[in-house]
């Protein structure tokens, strides 16, 4: 077995290989992408919850002394 039979070996099977993509098609990216807009709405759901929950100020004029309070005020 020569160099030029091991290189056409390797390239046949990398032939093969891709093979497998003209099989899945556009399929796999759809899901990727439909995976991806599901988990951006499911991670917003929870941040939306955790904000709720939250007692520190969101504007930034009310941010003075918050944290120095001595009324135990912390992050849930």
């Amino acid at each position: 077995m020569s160099w030029t039979d091991i290189i056409y070996s390797i390239g046949d099977l990398f032939k093969w290989s891709f093979g497998f993509f003209e099989f899945v098609q556009n399929n796999f990216n759809n899901i990727l992408l439909f995976l991806g807009f599901f988990g951006f709405a499911y991670w917003m759901n929870i941040q939306r919850k955790y904000n709720e929950k939250a007692n520190v100020p969101v504007e930034s004029s009310e941010n003075t002394g918050w944290y120095k309070d001595g009324e135990g005020k912390q992050i849930k």
